[in-house]
């Protein structure tokens, strides 16, 4: 049984592997009857991304990639949660995001004390095992 793939062409040159809508040729990205959808898709994305700029900027945001962008957010939201109502749930919010820096603050110790025995364990380690 061969698998259908949409007929348009990608601007490569080589075809989409998109599957077809099932009432035609091309895919919902390539389909002449959804282009209004798609430019609008496409528009809306953009704006997300431009929104996504704008606050990460603001609130000095750069990522969740290491520990310290997670206590970066942790501390953004902490801020943001202090800054309503006081509230049974503004005290749960806030108690969980204490838990929640206390697990990045250890983390982050753990990741610092692993560092440090590591620099002084490879000077004696073998050639051979240090370049692991």
């Amino acid at each position: 049984m061969a698998i259908r793939a949409c007929k348009a062409l990608r601007e490569d040159g080589k075809r989409c592997q998109a599957p077809p809508l099932l009432d035609g040729h091309f895919c919902l990205m390539h389909s002449p009857e959804h282009a209004e959808e798609m430019a609008e898709a496409r528009r809306l994305g953009g704006l997300r991304r431009r929104r996504e700029k704008a606050v990460s900027g603001a609130y000095d945001f750069e990522g969740l990639a290491d520990v310290g962008q997670v206590r970066r957010l942790v501390e953004i939201a902490a801020l943001d949660t202090l800054s309503l109502e006081n509230s049974v749930a503004r005290s749960r919010t806030l108690a969980y995001l204490a838990q929640v820096a206390l697990k990045a603050l250890e983390v982050g110790e753990l990741e610092q004390r692993i560092e440090n025995l590591e620099r002084l364990v490879a000077p004696r380690l073998p050639k051979a095992k240090a370049r692991r």
